[in-house]
């Protein structure tokens, strides 16, 4: 019979699962619509029934299961106030999991999850030192430094979507002002173009497209075609973004920063605006020295990290 892990990636607009073998492959995939849960417990009991329900397609050995979610914490196993998820307070995410499912249960940030798929099956393979970015309902961070993610004091470290850009500017999930995620998200750079439509005059196709049906995707149609509003919505994005990482660049040095996600499918829309302005904010003994990628991991990254912490312990 076939071993295979659980891989979970639990995002603020939907979560992801499926069944992974060791090569990193998905053998099996599918996805529910996060918001419609708004009792976490209902949402446990849809996952794991789901979850079984693919094993069982499959006839296969469940050997563990990993979670990617935002602030999820590798520690505790829990997650606490995710800022764009419908449940507020502290879960037991790992334990509900175990309870429903008796494999062992493996809980981190979803960034983190992102990070590990990155090691193991993408760019960063044979890096030691690297960051990755997921820039979708809001942004995540992982943390990798000298092969190991990091998780901090208390297992929250790595929360990059939080760092205060603009004091107060935008209202976070979180509650506070002006974090990174709101102007650095799928989420936030369409809160940039309904700024640009006050500030601007110029005919855009996207002023006819209700706040609720804008996507990034559109928007990097509409840039590509010449949209004035779209192509500024990420030459802005990209210059709070590139400010930011060199700060961080500052702090860890890396080797290299992938951008993964819905926002980075942009591709040079989004790189080339952050890349100029990272170097251009970079103090001179960094300028030069990390590469600023796209994700080359081919399927759902989260998904496939959630499942390598998985295989990583296990086997």
């Amino acid at each position: 019979m076939q071993r295979l892990a659980v891989g979970i990636d639990i995002g603020g607009t939907n979560t992801v699962f499926g069944l992974v073998d060791k090569k990193g492959d998905i053998l099996i995939e599918e996805s529910i619509f996060t918001k419609q849960y708004q009792v976490f417990d209902v949402f446990i009991d849809e996952l794991c029934n789901r979850i079984l329900k693919l094993s069982r397609e499959l006839n296969c050995e469940l050997i563990g299961i990993g979670v990617g979610a935002p602030n999820a914490n590798y520690l505790d196993q829990c997650i606490q106030d995710a800022s764009n998820l419908p449940w507020k307070g502290k879960f037991e995410l790992g334990k509900l999991l175990n309870q429903k499912i008796n494999v062992p249960v493996f809980v981190t940030n979803d960034a983190n999850a992102s990070a590990m798929a990155e090691m193991l099956f993408g760019g960063a393979v044979g890096m030691k030192n690297f960051m990755v970015l997921t820039l979708g309902t809001g942004l995540g961070s992982g943390i990798v430094v000298n092969g190991e993610l990091v998780y901090g004091h208390s297992g929250f470290a790595g929360e990059m979507g939080h760092m205060i850009v603009r004091p107060e500017g935008r209202h976070c999930g979180c509650g506070r002002m002006g974090c990174l995620e709101t102007y650095v998200s799928a989420t936030g750079i369409k809160r940039t173009v309904s700024k640009l439509f006050a500030k601007y005059s110029f005919l855009s196709e996207l002023r006819d497209i209700p706040f609720n049906r804008m996507s990034a995707r559109r928007l990097a149609v509409a840039a590509y075609a010449g949209d004035e509003i779209a192509i500024e919505s990420f030459e802005f994005t990209g210059k709070i973004l590139g400010i930011a990482l060199a700060n961080v660049v500052a702090l860890n040095n890396p080797e290299a920063i992938f951008l993964g996600g819905g926002l980075a499918k942009a591709g040079d829309l989004i790189l080339k605006p952050t890349k100029y302005h990272m170097e251009e904010n970079l103090l001179s003994v960094f300028q030069g020295k990390t590469e600023l990628l796209l994700s080359t991991v081919k399927g759902n990254s989260g998904l496939m990290g959630a499942a390598a912490l998985v295989w990583k312990v296990v086997e």
